[in-house]
């Protein structure tokens, strides 16, 4: 059984970070917080970029050569970025 955290939750989760931190350093936390997060969803953009660019080229390398036909329309490939 699952249970969320509910606004006393959070409440409680404050005043522990605040007892053990202190009200100085919270906002240096936060900020190491949001730059690790950031850092996070940038690197799995890239790896996910890098794997697509990698499936397409090999797929191009598959793929047999018409001479006298018209080029088909690629479809778009599905977007997998991360939700900002």
């Amino acid at each position: 059984m699952l249970s969320s955290i509910g606004p006393t939750g959070f409440i409680l989760l404050a005043v522990i970070a605040l007892l053990l931190f202190g009200p100085n350093k919270l906002p240096e936390l936060g900020r190491a917080v949001g730059r690790t997060f950031r850092e996070f969803k940038e690197g799995a953009r890239e790896i996910i970029s890098d794997d697509d660019s990698s499936n397409r080229k090999e797929q191009e390398k598959s793929k047999p050569m018409a001479v006298d036909s018209e080029p088909e329309s690629a479809p778009k490939p599905a977007d997998k970025r991360l939700p900002e």
